[in-house]
This record gives structure tokens, sequence and C-alpha cells, in this order.
């Protein structure tokens, strides 16, 4: 499936997929072979994220949650979590945790202000709640 919709990385994320890509074309072991299918597929995907990347370039400093934003927020239960709203590629270099704008939770957030609260969906049926305390540029 692919898009074209853009999609936020740190250099890191995009250095990351660029030699995870070289590995999967270049390599052919015996192994490899077993599952053509998934390494095409993942071929494709990768290719579509790189095709589609805005590495680097930090959104604007307005205090709105988008992709490119470090996000700290406040859970119902009082827990206080720091990530970065990109495309979700393990961490980011300085430990940060990276949630996808297409996440239920990055898809709530997505145009929050500082103090707004968002509800989403949890894989359990149920639905929580979280405050957007601040958002700002990522500059690792």
């Amino acid at each position: 499936m692919t898009t074209t919709q853009p999609h936020w990385m740190t250099q890191d994320a995009h250095d990351r997929l660029r030699a995870e890509l070289a590995e999967l074309v270049s390599h052919r072991s015996a192994a490899e072979l077993d599952d053509e299918g998934h390494r095409r597929a993942r071929i494709r995907q990768i290719r579509d994220l790189l095709d589609n990347a805005v590495v680097g370039d930090p959104p604007p400093d307005d205090g709105v949650a988008e992709p490119g934003m470090q996000l700290t927020v406040r859970y119902d239960d009082g827990e206080i979590e720091t990530f970065l709203l990109g495309t979700r590629d393990g961490t980011d270099t300085d430990g940060l945790a990276v949630y996808s704008p297409e996440s239920p939770l990055g898809a709530a957030l997505t145009g929050a202000r500082q103090g707004d609260e968002r509800t989403y969906d949890v894989p359990n049926g149920g639905t929580e709640r979280v405050t957007l305390l601040k958002a700002v540029p990522h500059r690792p």
C-alpha cells in the first residue's frame, strides 16, 4: 500500500531505514529467500517511507502538536510522558519514544495546544483521556 502522506522523521531514523533497505536489497541468504514475500513487502514499505520523508526539519515553534514536535502529556492516572510525534522507528537517538501521528494517541493529539484534553481509544476497548502539557519542536 503506497501513500503520498509526508512522514516526519529524525535524521537517525532516516539513516536506519536506508541501511535496512540496503541490507534487504543486497543480501539474499537461503533463509531470506524462504520469506521472499515478507522481504518484498518490507522493501516497499521502507521505500514509501523514504520517498515521502520529511527529515529533521522542525515544525514552527507555535505550541501546536504535529509531526516533528516533542510532546509532554499527562494521563488521567497522573503519569507524565514525553515523546516525539513522528514516523515510528523504535526510538530516537536521544532515547525518546516515538509515536506515529496515525496511532490512536498521536491522532488524538494532532492539532492540540497546551492544556487541551483529548480522548483516544485503547486496545482493550476502553477510552483514555490525556492532557497536552507542552509541544516544542524536536531538536536532537
